[in-house]
């Protein structure tokens, strides 16, 4: 193990984490957004859009991410609609998360029990007044274990960003191994430095869900 390489490389690994964190994260609360809409459009069964977003979800997650980026990238601009690696990042996690997110949060919807519903027509609230006072602050709480797999998911999916040429963690790793063969110190870098990005949303996903389950209970 040459540890001087390792010293030497390391903040290209810092800047690489930072660029991950950057498109991961961006990409994220965009699919969060994608997710919310979808998922009110689905338990609302809205005309026409219920039908488009089904259309979406099926397509969204039943193509690899790869696939989706490769369209972006070497597909669009071809049609004449040039984007930036970085911008191919965003918007294919967006569009593969948006999914993901949908369904989880249309579970949580549903266990919303029709009383509750009831009980909130009783009191004179209107469809969004529902929706926006009972049903959201429940789902979202039943929501938080399927939310914190899928950012988790998400984050590990950025590794396949190399291919449209973005220099995220996967891109530096192989960059190194290619150049100076240093194999087992790039991939214990690599390890590390996804360990020290999951692991904090891991630790805090345990404790914002212990929370929410002491709140309810």
């Amino acid at each position: 193990m040459d540890f001087n390489f390792i010293k030497e490389v390391i903040p290209m690994y810092g800047e690489a984490t930072l660029l991950t964190l950057r498109i991961g994260f961006t990409g994220i609360i965009l699919s969060f957004l994608t997710g919310i809409f979808c998922a009110i459009v689905r338990y609302g069964k809205i005309p026409v859009l219920n039908l488009i977003v089904r259309i979406y979800t099926e397509l969204s997650r039943n193509t690899p991410l790869l696939i989706q980026l490769f369209f972006l990238y070497f597909a669009l601009p071809r049609m004449g609609i040039k984007l930036t690696g970085e911008q191919c990042g965003i918007i294919g996690l967006t569009f593969l998360g948006g999914s993901y997110m949908a369904e989880t949060f249309r579970s949580s919807l549903e266990t919303v029990g029709k009383n509750q519903l009831e009980s909130g027509m009783c009191i004179g609230l209107n469809k969004r007044q529902l929706v926006q006072y009972v049903v959201l602050p429940q789902a979202m709480a039943v929501s938080v274990p399927g939310l914190v797999a899928n950012i988790i998911f998400l984050l590990k999916e950025t590794s396949v960003f190399s291919a449209v040429a973005l220099a995220d963690l996967m891109y530096v790793a192989k960059d190194l191994i290619g150049l100076y063969y240093k194999t087992e110190e790039s991939l214990l870098l690599l390890v590390i430095a996804y360990f020290v990005i999951l692991l904090p949303i891991s630790f805090a996903a345990y404790f914002i869900e212990k929370k929410v389950n002491f709140n309810r209970s």
